[in-house]
């Protein structure tokens, strides 16, 4: 199974790590730690090499929080957070992610060389899915968000998630599709903590492998989110950098059920843990 992306050719015979590089104040995980449009531009360019040295097989870059309760970022703000970061980032010899939602965005990276668009509204913005369609080759992630991140988990879902998320994933990907994108470009992600409760999170989980059904390969993002710690009912996971092993745990979980990449915080321990997942495979 191959993912096609800008500059590469992923192969997705063996899952990958996607390592989380947060250039934003307000990120539920590392607000402020690592935001690119302050003098912290060189820690941020300097925390995507450690990635890549701790054995990210892709980066995913983020100039806007989407935390429950975020509110938007305007445009030029989020184009000064990111694009420095995408300059490096694509110099690294990885592929490179942007999770944008904005079609302006999604052109400017693509036309510094980068290889996915990663977006939470699944190209639902208008002019976002014109602008993957108009590149010959770009990767994308589409995932599935109930309502918005302002209100999402004030109102969630209510029912069987998993029909409803699976449902949502394949017209998404015919709406691509339709425009002439190939099959190969495409990855699904049902959204993790994004309009979910803990119980659908996790159903989610128990029955990943049905989401395989659609035909394309999975991305599942679980690091840090706060579902894990509802059910660690432990203090330390109260803050999300006390996660780390829960979100190790989700992603080899997620794996196991059939994710081909996992996006996660804690590069280097979940690629230690999927080579001893490997080893007894």
């Amino acid at each position: 199974m191959i993912w096609q992306t800008s500059r590469f050719q992923l192969d997705l015979s063996q899952p990958r790590v996607m390592g989380i590089v947060n250039v934003t104040p307000d990120s539920f995980s590392d607000g402020g730690r690592y935001d690119a449009a302050t003098e912290n531009l060189s820690a941020v360019l300097a925390y995507c090499e450690k990635l890549v040295h701790d054995g990210a097989d892709l980066l995913d870059i983020g100039g806007e929080s989407t935390r429950p309760g975020a509110w938007p970022v305007p445009l030029e703000q989020e184009l000064a957070r990111v694009l420095p970061v995408v300059r490096h980032a694509v110099t690294l010899g990885v592929p490179v992610s942007v999770d944008t939602y904005k079609p302006e965005v999604m052109r400017a990276v693509l036309d510094l060389g980068a290889d996915i668009i990663n977006d939470i509204w699944a190209l639902r913005q208008p002019g976002a899915l014109q602008a993957v369609a108009a590149h010959a080759s770009c990767g994308v992630c589409l995932m599935h968000m109930h309502r918005e991140p302002q209100t999402m988990q004030t109102t969630p879902m209510q029912g069987d998630v998993l029909p409803q998320v699976l449902s949502f994933l394949e017209q998404a990907a015919r709406s691509l599709q339709a425009l002439g994108v190939e099959k190969s470009r495409i990855v699904l992600d049902p959204g993790i903590g994004f309009g979910k409760t803990v119980e659908q999170n996790f159903a989610l989980l128990a029955r990943q492998r049905e989401l395989l059904a659609a035909g394309y390969p999975l991305l599942a993002g679980w690091s840090r989110k706060s579902s894990l710690a509802a059910v660690c009912d432990d203090p330390a996971t109260a803050s999300p950098a006390g996660r780390m092993v829960p979100s190790v745990a989700a992603a080899l979980l997620a794996v196991e059920r059939g994710a081909r990449i996992v996006r996660v915080h804690d590069v280097r321990e979940t690629v230690q843990a999927l080579k001893v997942w490997k080893a007894a495979s």
